[in-house]
């Protein structure tokens, strides 16, 4: 088994334990600049060309509720429309 393999059953069988698909609600706060930033790190995160290791396993509908969450963020924080002009520096 390759190290690839190897990842993609740990990553299931850590996702796969008791309890792990219960919805919890999570009061956070933060800065307008770290909701900026977590939005950000979330979606580099979920990004197969950037995720290594047991992120390149993770399961598709995990990948779209974390892809929600990162545009929930930036919307609660009011930080869409900033994050869209940002994106559109770095693809020029």
């Amino acid at each position: 088994m390759n190290d690839k393999e190897l990842g993609a059953v740990l990553l299931d069988t850590v996702l796969s334990s008791p309890g792990m698909n219960e919805t919890v609600k999570i009061d956070l706060k933060v800065s307008r600049k770290n909701a900026l930033l977590l939005g950000n790190i979330i979606g580099k995160g979920i990004d197969p060309k950037n995720s290594p290791g047991l992120l390149d396993n993770i399961p598709k509908d995990a990948e779209e509720q974390l892809s929600e969450l990162a545009a929930e963020i930036l919307q609660k924080s009011g930080l869409t429309d900033l994050n869209e002009k940002l994106k559109s520096f770095s693809t020029k």
